[in-house]
């Protein structure tokens, strides 16, 4: 059974398509979408096969094609590049077809703050947890990285960060189990906070967050370039 396969195909296919609309023309910022995919790709992937290494989290076999690449299954591969593309084209849908819609820079400063100051004793409290204490260790460098230098992304991050959860709960959910005997792709308790939202572990969301943002905050930066 092909699941995860489809589900990175699935997700991938219809902003792909759109992306050639005559009016937006996402696909005009290819250089900048593929070159931003790919770095943060790389670092996502390398955290994903140390962890996998560990026991941290693992993939079912029953559900991908039986190709591994540094023991992570081909589709794992395609994840980073597949999902990422189809978030941040709601992003910039966002932002074509509503400019005006941000949060102001009062309120979004706001937002930031307060998620960089109740982060800090999750992280430092759970040191022994391997993925609680990475990811929100990511969450939090971005989360500055955006304040200091990206403030003006956030704006409307916030708002499609927010519609991108609708989409994320149904792909990540389906791969953490919902719906079905097994999970897609399995995580190790001992190494995370133990909260789920349905079958989903709570710092999915700021993984979400972490790897999403990144690519919007590299995409602007390599868009003024060109």
């Amino acid at each position: 059974m092909f699941l995860y396969l489809l589900l990175n195909l699935g997700s991938f296919s219809i902003p792909f398509a759109y992306s050639f609309e005559k009016n937006m023309r996402f696909i005009k910022h290819w250089k900048a979408v593929f070159l931003s995919l790919t770095i943060v790709a790389t670092i996502f992937l390398i955290w994903d096969a140390i962890f996998t290494a560990n026991g941290v989290w693992g993939f079912n076999p029953d559900y991908h094609i039986n190709l591994l690449l540094f023991g992570m299954p081909i589709e794992e591969w395609l994840f980073f590049f597949c999902i990422p593309y189809a978030s941040i084209f709601i992003h910039y849908s966002l932002a074509y077809f509503k400019p005006d819609l941000l949060i102001s820079e009062k309120i979004t400063k706001g937002i930031t703050l307060f998620f960089l100051v109740i982060l800090i004793p999750v992280i430092f409290k759970n040191t022994d947890k391997a993925y609680t204490f990475v990811n929100y260790t990511f969450l939090e460098f971005v989360l500055l990285m955006g304040f200091f230098f990206g403030l003006k992304y956030l704006q409307r991050f916030y708002i499609a960060f927010l519609i991108i959860l609708v989409p994320f709960f149904i792909v990540n959910g389906i791969l953490t189990g919902t719906g079905l005997e097994e999970p897609v792709v399995w995580y190790n308790n001992a190494e995370n906070l133990g909260i789920r939202l349905l079958t989903i572990p709570i710092e999915d969301i700021g993984y979400a967050f972490t790897m999403l943002f990144g690519n919007v905050f590299l995409i602007e930066k390599f868009k003024k370039k060109s």
